[in-house]
């Protein structure tokens, strides 16, 4: 017998989780049963899409996260034991999966021999985050070789890779980021042309002057008053892949409370814009799209950053980093507990 760890969902929170809005708890696991196989977490995420996720989790459930996790016994062919997944398996130390989408989250994908890359790539460039942005980008904004992309929630993980993947086609590539340190970092080393600090920097003015023949593609991270205003600047036929709301994680009243959502039909309608939102869980070839940013990594085209926080206890440390407007970095938890 297995004793699984794991955070439950003990109330439901309003910015991010703190230590008595979740409980953890132990889970017997039972064993084995034919197509099935046990996985040991050693990688968890913390996301800003968790926040999106909240208001619907119930009570009682696991703690929403995206982990890397070894194949520690099976009974599938398909998943031997010592390779590595990634999974949407929650805040929790062992998993039994049969390598099935379970209708909420998508099915567990192995994970490439990496070499002497790190496996905590998988729950960053190589996993969810990775492939929201390869999807996001190539597939419905589909951007060609000059045209001008503005990505919102730039520093985030998902936002740094789609702007690197947007410059690998070609693209003039805008961030809008949190913080003059987080604007350095995406232009100095990951090579974005410019970036707009969305807090201090007049947000219309600047993307006029760096996008002063429009913008075609917008990758919307953050939703609000900030993705009207690059609605409002974008060329006909231009296209937008919604991939979050950031703007209103952290604002229950905002999140729902849609008599004060922007106007953005008049954008929408005199532009022909085509705008789409999307789950990352839509699509199937993830395998694909995981070989072709590890092929990009591998050529120096896709950069990371990665900090790790030791220790399946200190999960709400880890989240207190990631919200900082100073951070740069993929932030990531090293299991198991207590080490």
């Amino acid at each position: 017998m297995v004793t699984a760890k794991k955070y439950v969902l003990r109330q439901h929170y309003h910015t991010w989780p703190k230590t008595y809005e979740l409980k953890l708890v132990e889970e017997e696991l039972p064993p084995l049963e034919d197509g099935e196989f046990l996985v040991e977490a050693e990688y968890l995420s913390v996301d800003p899409f968790m926040k999106a996720f909240e208001p619907i989790s119930k009570i009682g459930s696991t703690f929403i996260g995206t982990q890397v996790a070894r194949i520690t016994e099976s009974r599938n062919k398909y998943f031997p034991v010592g390779r590595y997944v990634t999974s949407c398996f929650g805040w929790r130390t062992h998993t039994i999966s049969n390598g099935i989408d379970n209708g909420d989250y998508p099915a567990p994908v192995l994970l490439p021999e990496l070499g002497k890359l790190p496996v905590s790539l998988g729950v960053g460039i190589l996993g969810i985050p990775g492939v929201t942005a390869y999807f996001g980008i190539l597939d419905i904004c589909q951007p060609k070789k000059g045209e001008t992309m503005v990505i919102s929630g730039a520093s985030s993980t998902v936002g740094t890779i789609a702007g690197q993947i947007a410059k690998i086609k070609g693209c003039t590539v805008i961030g809008i980021t949190e913080s003059d340190e987080q604007g350095e970092w995406i232009t100095n080393e990951l090579g974005f042309n410019y970036y707009i600090n969305q807090k201090k920097d007049n947000l219309q003015q600047l993307l006029q002057k760096y996008a002063p023949n429009g913008v075609d593609c917008y990758f919307d991270n953050v939703g609000g008053t900030i993705s009207t205003r690059v609605l409002n600047n974008m060329n006909t036929l231009g296209r937008v892949a919604v991939c979050g709301f950031h703007q209103n994680y952290s604002n229950e009243d905002s999140m729902f409370n849609f008599n004060k959502a922007p106007i953005v039909q008049p954008s929408i309608v005199r532009k022909q814009l085509r705008i789409q939102g999307y789950l990352v869980s839509r699509y199937t070839d993830w395998t694909d799209a995981i070989y072709q940013n590890l092929m990009w990594v591998q050529e120096g085209s896709l950069k990371y950053n990665e900090l790790i926080i030791e220790g399946y206890h200190n999960m709400f440390n880890a989240f207190l980093e990631m919200a900082k407007d100073s951070n740069t970095s993929t932030v990531i938890v090293k299991v198991p507990i207590g080490k």
